[in-house]
């Protein structure tokens, strides 16, 4: 097993980590040119970034906390960086004689993804990773100098004054202004009530909640309550909610027009307080074009950073399907006989030919075959992809006449508590992790589950028969189901491997365990993550896989390398589910932060940013053709993204509770999602996305009119006696799976 070199953070790191100044989201700088004319130096943080926000001796202390912290983790070239751009002298801090230059092996500059061999040979942490390792730390100290920021502030009784100022304001303005000018109270909100705590203001900081709370969107319900314990400076410190506040900006996206507005607005009421912390803590996303609609607003608002800056969502996605292999699919022996007695050719063939030419053909939308290093094909492999492709030939096609079967698998007294499924490719197995921290599998066909015989027996056995792989296996051991033990906590999350030969199992004790199918024993436990581990989920081509936990960070990993080999660090909360695309070159994963986020394999970026969940996300699924993702929420919507404009599309209301599980028919015609509300519903993907307007993609503002026809898509509902829907699965002829734990 090869050891993996451990890596460290490039130089493209300042950007997270640096005093950056406030864009307009054009590149031209609008949200920190127009300083009112009467700021006084001790109102609020200076708007400019670089080499100004040095000038003041707070700012400085920020920088040098950053600075020191950087050093202490070894990352003197990013800590080099952002030395020179804060214009700190040398000297600022202490000799670095006995650290790391990070020039060497897996250094700074080494890490830049480009070589597919790289994958295997190193851990790379993506640009972002930063605050979430600063998070991670106790350093009191460094989260003293974060919360900082909040002493420059003006006379606490002026607070209401200000905002109620702002309010009136907005309230009087044109009606097509008005719903984009809203987005700001909810941060204003948030930003003023720590201010007035860090400082000591407490009675003052609960009259303004009280008064200005009910105001904020529904949506932000869950953040107000963690917020309104925060009633003392102590209560500050460490709080995890209160940091990501304070570390990430939060975006808005606002139409020139509105921006001019607002700002006129604070520069005419020389409102000094308000715009320092609009220049501090919020990026302004500027377009150029008609203001968005309420509606419009609404369907992209709701994460806990507000919502993703256009350019996070235009890097180049390759989402096409990598080129299938080319098998050869023998006759069979009902083909040769129809052919022998009728004379005719077969109907199949016509079929088969036409799956053939398809596979043969080369997307253009389509990474490279070797961009990253896949798995080779072995003969078993082979065989299962001729079986695949008989099995395609007899494949029902689904639509809006043609629904699918439902096969429901009820678990029945399970009082371990059941906590997530899984079933083969194949549909032969299926597995249940529990509470209990055992995992269990189950034969789903008549061929019982058995153990590869003992050492000694193998050793009787003839290698050179034909049914080799029959005799290995032990009689003696067949059951209809295993329980497989070693986690110490509630698994949840499983996954089959494509070639069924292991299971991936992932549990509150911090471990994702790989288990043999052979001998249902743990090969592996991969330790890397410190706490739950929520999800984790294999490739479609075997061989590495993702998890995902509490810790904020997903991991990708290889099954023969005890390191994960990426870690994609930005989101601002748990990540709670995780998923491959079906090319295998980018995971995509959901978090309690309420945003959608896609991740490059090869380079460890992340490439697409979704907002629009009004709650932690749960379920994902890609579009057979890679072109489409599917998400589900606690908020019962379940939205769709176009993944290589990296906009939503389509947005399917319905559920009354948590959407738990999605998945798309195998020729992607129907999308089936289930929900905690004991539904299994069934949606026309097809037409979904068949009625989008592809002029809507090439609008300057980045955003689209999204229809509301969510019963014109919905095909069907169907309702368990009292079970909530935890999996779906569409077998290889298109008939739908779905299990979970009756619940009396």
């Amino acid at each position: 097993m090869a050891a993996v070199q451990g890596g460290v953070v490039d130089g493209k790191e300042e950007v997270s980590i640096k005093a950056e100044p406030q864009s307009d989201g054009t590149g031209t700088g609008d949200a920190a040119d127009g300083t009112p004319p009467s700021a006084s130096p001790g109102s609020g943080a200076a708007a400019g970034g670089g080499k100004a926000a040095a000038g003041a001796p707070e700012d400085q202390q920020t920088l040098l906390a950053v600075l020191q912290f950087l050093s202490r983790n070894k990352l003197s070239e990013s800590a080099e960086i952002l030395r020179r751009e804060a214009g700190l002298p040398e000297d600022a801090l202490e000799p670095k004689g006995t650290e790391t230059s990070g020039s060497g092996p897996g250094g700074a500059g080494d890490v830049d993804g480009g070589d597919p061999a790289s994958l295997l040979s190193r851990v790379t942490v993506c640009p972002a990773a930063a605050p979430a390792l600063a998070k991670a730390g106790d350093d009191q100290p460094d989260v003293s100098v974060v919360l900082s920021a909040y002493s420059q502030q003006g006379d606490p009784a002026l607070y209401q004054v200000y905002y109620r100022d702002l309010k009136k304001f907005i309230e009087m303005v044109l009606d097509c202004h008005r719903a984009e000018l809203s987005q700001v109270f909810y941060p204003l909100f948030v930003h003023m009530y720590l201010e007035l705590v860090y400082n000591n203001h407490e009675n003052e900081a609960k009259a303004f909640f009280e008064k200005f709370s009910g105001d904020q969107e529904c949506y932000y319900e869950d953040d107000l309550r963690v917020l309104s314990g925060l009633t003392k400076k102590e209560h500050m410190r460490g709080n995890e909610t209160l940091l990501d506040f304070r570390t990430s900006k939060f975006v808005l996206r606002i139409s020139r027009d509105s921006y001019q507005l607002l700002k006129r607005h604070l520069q005419e009421r020389q409102n000094n307080q308000i715009w320092s912390i609009i220049q501090e803590h919020l990026y302004i996303d500027i377009f150029d074009g008609m203001p968005r609609s309420k509606s419009q607003i609404d369907a992209m608002s709701g994460s806990l950073a507000g919502e993703a800056k256009r350019e996070a969502n235009k890097a180049k996605v390759y989402y096409g399907l990598l080129k299938e292999p080319e098998i050869e699919l023998p006759l069979d022996d009902e083909d040769e006989e129809a052919e022998n007695e009728e004379g005719k050719p077969k109907k199949k063939k016509p079929k088969k030919d036409s799956m053939g030419s398809k596979s043969k053909k080369q997307d253009p939308n389509a990474p490279s075959q070797n961009r990253i290093p896949l798995p080779e094909l072995k003969d078993s492999d082979k065989l299962d992809k001729i079986m695949y492709m008989k099995e395609a030939t007899k494949r029902i096609r689904l639509g809006a006449d043609n629904l699918p079967s439902i096969c429901f698998y009820s678990f029945l007294n399970a009082y371990q508590g059941l906590t997530a499924v899984d079933f083969t490719d194949d549909s032969s197995l299926i597995a249940g992790g529990f509470a209990d921290s055992t995992v269990r599998v189950w034969s789903v066909t008549p061929k019982k589950l058995r153990k590869v015989k003992s050492a000694a027996d193998l050793n009787l056995i003839d290698k050179e028969s034909d049914d080799v792989l029959e005799r290995i296996m032990d009689e003696k051991t067949a059951s209809e189901s295993k329980i497989l033990c070693g986690h110490s906590g509630p698994v949840y999350g499983i996954s089959f491997s494509p070639d069924r030969n292991y299971l991936l199992s992932s549990a509150e004790d911090g471990t994702v365990r790989l288990w043999s199918l052979q001998t249902f024993t743990c090969l592996v436990a991969y330790k890397g993550h410190n706490y739950p581990v929520w999800d984790t989920q294999f490739s479609p081509f075997g061989y590495y896989f993702v998890s995902g936990g509490h810790d904020r960070v997903a991991r990708l990993w290889a099954t023969d390398h005890y390191q994960p080999l990426r870690m994609f660090a930005g989101h601002l909360a748990d990540v709670t589910c995780t998923c491959f695309h079906p090319n295998s070159n980018y995971v995509v994963t959901g978090s309690s932060d309420r945003t959608i986020r896609l991740w490059d394999v090869l380079t460890g970026n992340c490439v697409r940013i979704f907002t629009g969940h009004k709650g932690p996300i749960h379920a994902l699924a890609f579009s057979p053709n890679g072109k489409f993702l599917a998400s589900g929420a606690t908020d019962g919507r379940v939205l769709l993204w176009d993944i290589g404009h990296g906009l939503m599309v389509g947005e399917l209301k319905g559920h009354t509770d948590t959407v738990y599980s999605l998945r798309f028919s195998r020729d992607g015609e129907i999308l089936a999602s289930g929900s905690m509300d004991n539904t299994v519903r069934l949606w026309d993907a097809m037409k979904a996305f068949d009625d989008l307007e592809t002029d809507d993609f090439t609008a300057a503002t980045g955003h689209i009119h999204l229809q509301d026809n969510s019963q014109e898509l919905l095909l069907g509902t169907y309702m368990t006696k009292s079970t909530p829907v935890i999996h779906l699965h569409f077998t290889r002829r298109n008939l739908l799976l779905a299990a979970g734990a009756y619940n009396p």
